[in-house]
């Protein structure tokens, strides 16, 4: 290296230097300052390294303001508040059901302060965790007894493992699913151990197909929630009534539920209560969908099995902790007592003319011929229903731009608005914006159409 360009390289700043600047302390209660010292630390590496490769020294203003940059990039992968104007009720990339706030302040002291999660107040000693979930569930869906684990994907691997291991588990081929994130069920059977009987075919399973493949080694019949797809023409498939009255005593019917639909009507939707009391023995559901709560899991039927499925060690891995615990207790609270509406119900209830209204809030603080309102649909999502769609509105932006461009814009508003494209044209459904959210949509779609973006 020549003497030259040693000098250039002693012009790079320390990193204690740049984190003297004004501009770089706002980042530290967003990233924490050690965070922010090591974003600091790579940013001065990558110019050394741009150096040692010929380029000259940018100076140190450039260098801080890659920093920030770098800072706001980085702040912008925490998780924090967005807004869904993409018309999918319960979407899984956003979060699901949004939390009550009621339910959030309810839980505050019990998440602020200590609580009895693993306490008997009667007798001092230690307790289960379980608090009155059980009881809340029982009474909401009519099972016996009811088991919260994390979410419905380890309410599947912990029943499989429980009750199925080294034995046989049948089911059809139309149902051998997929969901978001690479969770399929064969590979799921395969890991807890239990062997996967198919049965049907794609589109046509007959009770004749289950009956012919008992055997002594079958441990249950297991039937799957299509949570994101549907079959449709020649098909047929046995009601779990049916299924439940041809099998043997000693093996199991076990339904995965899947989007939680308890007292909801959603066409297409089979409820729990439905599955239970047409003769299965557990359902498992998630309880962030159309439940309305925190991300869980449920099992739910005969008390005997579900306190099998307590003792084993994996119930141990799967449990949740106290903050949903006590979130999930407000809300199954609020539902029993009809003190809150289930989240899918309140965006499908929401009148035509009441989303008028929101629109043309919109459009009055919008330059003329900017945006339109156009007619669209709502789908409730999170595994429910995928083909249904319900009338709703949506504001449609008319800017010669981009829209893809327009999209990221939007994504980089605070807080950040997700919509969709239909048609060549961004457009934002009114049905899944939260009421206090009008007017930051507003705010955003004015600076965003007037340039300053």
């Amino acid at each position: 290296m020549t003497k030259s360009s040693q000098d250039s390289l002693s012009k790079l700043p320390q990193v204690e230097t740049l984190l003297q600047s004004e501009e770089l302390h706002p980042w530290f209660s967003r990233l924490s300052r050690p965070l922010v010292a090591r974003l600091a630390a790579w940013t001065i590496g990558e110019v050394r390294a741009s150096m040692q490769g010929g380029v000259a020294f940018p100076g140190e203003e450039a260098i801080l303001q890659a920093l920030v940059h770098r800072c706001r990039e980085t702040a912008r992968c925490r998780i924090h508040h967005l807004i869904n104007a993409t018309g999918v009720v319960l979407h899984t990339n956003l979060g699901r059901a949004p939390i009550s706030k009621a339910a959030w302040r309810g839980a505050e002291a019990v998440n602020t302060g200590f609580s009895n999660l693993e306490f008997d107040l009667q007798s001092g000693k230690r307790g289960q965790r379980k608090g009155i979930i059980p009881d809340l569930l029982s009474v909401l869906v009519g099972a016996e007894d009811a088991l919260m684990v994390n979410n419905n994907a380890a309410a599947v691997f912990l029943l499989l493992s429980a009750l199925a291991t080294d034995r046989e588990v049948i089911v059809s081929r139309g149902e051998q699913v997929q969901i978001g994130g690479g969770f399929r069920i064969p590979e799921i059977l395969a890991q807890t151990g239990a062997r996967m009987v198919e049965v049907g075919t794609t589109n046509i399973t007959r009770i004749e197909d289950y009956t012919a493949a008992l055997s002594p080694d079958t441990a249950m019949v297991l039937t799957v929630h299509a949570s994101n797809f549907r079959i449709r023409g020649f098909t047929e498939r046995p009601g779990i009534r049916e299924l439940a009255a041809s099998l043997p005593d000693g093996v199991l019917l076990v339904a995965d539920q899947g989007s939680g639909t308890t007292t909801e009507r959603i066409p297409g939707e089979h409820s729990v209560s439905h599955y239970l009391s047409s003769g299965a023995d557990l359902v498992s559901f998630s309880g962030d969908k159309v439940l309305g709560g925190p991300q869980a899991g449920f099992i739910v039927g005969r008390q005997e099995l579900i306190q099998t499925l307590s003792r084993h060690p994996l119930n141990r891995v799967f449990r949740p902790g106290k903050t949903i615990y006590s979130l999930m207790e407000e809300a199954l609270v609020a539902r029993l007592n009809r003190a809150a509406e289930p989240p899918v119900e309140a965006v499908l209830g929401l009148p035509l003319e009441q989303l008028r209204v929101r629109g043309e809030t919109v459009l009055a603080e919008l330059p003329p011929e900017a945006a339109r309102l156009v007619d669209s649909t709502v789908t409730t999502g999170g595994g429910s229903a995928p083909d249904e769609h319900f009338p709703s509105l949506s504001i449609e932006l008319l800017s010669q731009e981009k829209p893809e461009k327009l999209l990221a814009a939007l994504r980089r508003m605070e807080p950040p608005i997700v919509g969709k494209i239909l048609d060549g044209r961004v457009q934002l459904n009114l049905a899944t914006l939260l009421p206090d959210e009008v007017q930051p949509v507003a705010d955003s779609l004015k600076r965003l159409l007037g340039g300053e973006v």
